[in-house]
C-alpha cells in the first residue's frame, strides 16, 4: 500500500487504485493469470448454497472492484485482491445461511432438529439442512391450528406407523384418514410434497 505523508504533519494519506485501474489491470491478465483466477473463484465457491457457482463469486467480485465498494490498494497483485474480495463474499454467503438456519431453528422449536441440522451442516451439506428445517416450518405453520394434524407429523417424525399414531394419540381410523386427506390437499395447494403414507 502506498503511503504519502509529509513531513511533522502527522497526515497519512492512503492512495487506491481507481476503478480504471482495476478495469486495465483486469483487461491486461494473461491467460494463465485467468486460468489462477478461475481457480481461485472455484476454491472459495465451493458447496455455497443457494445454488450460487463459481462465476457468480467472481462476477461478484469483479463488479465490487469497478464500482469501487471494494478498494483495490496499491501494492497489493490484482489477483490478491480479488481472491481477498471472493473470499469475503463466500464467507457473507455462509454467514448468512447459519443465521437463517438458526432462525429457522427458533421457529421450529425443535432442539433435535437444530442439533441434527449443525451437525450435518458441519459434515457436508449445510444447505440441505437448511432445506429441511424450512420445508419442517413452513408445514408447521401450516397446521398450527389443526391439532390432529399436528399429531400425525409428530408420529411420522417418530417413525410409527397409521396404527401406532392412531393408539398413542386415541384418533380413530376414520379421524386418521379424514386428516391425511385434508392435509394432503392443503400442501398441494401449498406446493409441498406429500410423500409419507
Amino acid at each position: 500500500m502506498e503511503r504519502c505523508t509529509e513531513p511533522f504533519s502527522g497526515l497519512i494519506v492512503t492512495v487506491d487504485n481507481t476503478a480504471d485501474d482495476v478495469a486495465r489491470a483486469i483487461h491486461s491478465l494473461s491467460d494463465a493469470d485467468l486460468v489462477r483466477l478461475k481457480a481461485l473463484a472455484q476454491l472459495w465457491a465451493r458447496g455455497l448454497p443457494r445454488g450460487l457457482s463459481w462465476s457468480d463469486v467472481l462476477h461478484e467480485a469483479i463488479a465490487r472492484a469497478l464500482d469501487g465498494s471494494r478498494k483495490w490498494p496499491r501494492g497489493i497483485p490484482i489477483l490478491a485482491f480479488l481472491s481477498g474480495v471472493m473470499r469475503s463474499i463466500c464467507e457473507d454467503q455462509w454467514r448468512r445461511e447459519r443465521l437463517e438456519h438458526e432462525v429457522l431453528c427458533r421457529d421450529v422449536d425443535s432442539a433435535d432438529l437444530c442439533a441434527a441440522g449443525d451437525t450435518a451442516g458441519s459434515t457436508a451439506d449445510p444447505e440441505r439442512a437448511v432445506s429441511a428445517a424450512q420445508s419442517l416450518a413452513a408445514v408447521n405453520r401450516l397446521f398450527a391450528a389443526d391439532p390432529d394434524a399436528l399429531k400425525i407429523i409428530a408420529g411420522l417424525s417418530d417413525g410409527l406407523t397409521a396404527a401406532e399414531i392412531c393408539r398413542v394419540y386415541g384418533m380413530s381410523e376414520r379421524e386418521y384418514d379424514t386428516t391425511r386427506r385434508r392435509m394432503r390437499r392443503a400442501l398441494l395447494r401449498c406446493g409441498l410434497d406429500w410423500s409419507a403414507s
